[in-house]
């Protein structure tokens, strides 16, 4: 006679070592660990010895966060995105490092964690607003440290799609668009939503030459010259906080530390 087996009970099976290991929220605390110390300007390598990390795994937070910039990370990113909209994850992964002569470990080392493997979307967005702001602030912080036209042009850039409002109180926004080349023009395109208007590049750096010194009161735009676009450069200096508006003029701007981002 066969011996009878037994039933085996729903939701049986081998347990969890560690039942209450979360993957994605330790990675999520774990980033923000990151970003928190590479904005005190610490090194990838004494961050990674304050986690107990990796510095390429941190390097890779700090990208997946938005706050890490380099020369070969755009590169490999850039080349990576360009891929992947005619190939799958991993056949561009190995289209990337035949063409850029890396491994594929140091392609992958370069790009963010995938989107819904270990981050939820939600969690996802919320890390990207606040990597904007850092990305935002440390722009800033180039420029004011090192006021070249070229840093000035990062600021810009790291702005664009920011909601503005003009002298009067109109909402806008402009964005910075891209050639052929792949790199940007040097013009901006206002959204006033009901249509776009360019405003040139040469004529904002005419507006920041004609500004006596960065927070001083700016009573009207055209006290920054008589320059086409000024009412629009007007609003986005004083968002940058380079300059400052009468109180009577804030009702209608609002104050950039109270605005939502």
């Amino acid at each position: 006679m066969s011996k009878m087996r037994k039933t085996r009970k729903p939701g049986g099976g081998r347990k969890k070592l560690k039942p209450e290991y979360d993957a994605g929220k330790n990675l999520k605390e774990q980033l923000e660990s990151a970003v928190a110390l590479y904005d005190s300007e610490m090194s990838l390598q004494a961050i990674g010895e304050e986690l107990g990390l990796n510095p390429i795994k941190v390097r890779k937070l700090l990208i997946t966060a938005g706050v890490y910039e380099s020369e070969v990370a755009e590169k490999v990113q850039a080349t990576f995105q360009e891929y992947r909209e005619i190939q799958d994850y991993k056949t561009s992964i190995l289209s990337t490092a035949n063409i850029l002569n890396l491994s594929k470990v140091s392609v992958t080392s370069y790009l963010p964690y995938q989107k819904g493997v270990y981050f939820p979307s939600t969690e996802k967005e919320k890390i990207s607003v606040g990597a904007e702001r850092q990305r935002r602030y440390r722009a800033m912080k180039r420029w004011r440290a090192h006021p070249t036209e070229e840093n000035f042009w990062g600021v810009v850039v790291a702005y664009a799609g920011v909601k503005f409002k003009t002298y009067s109180g109109l909402p806008f926004t402009y964005e910075v668009r891209k050639g052929r080349n792949g790199e940007y023009t040097k013009e901006l395109w206002i959204d006033r939503r009901e249509n776009s208007k360019s405003l040139a590049w040469s004529s904002v750096l005419l507006a920041l030459r004609n500004m006596k010194k960065v927070g001083e009161v700016v009573n009207r735009p055209k006290a920054l010259g008589d320059i086409r676009g000024v009412t629009y450069i007007y609003g986005m200096f004083y968002r940058f906080g380079l300059i400052d508006v009468p109180d009577e003029v804030k009702e209608k701007m609002g104050h950039p530390k109270n605005r939502k981002k």
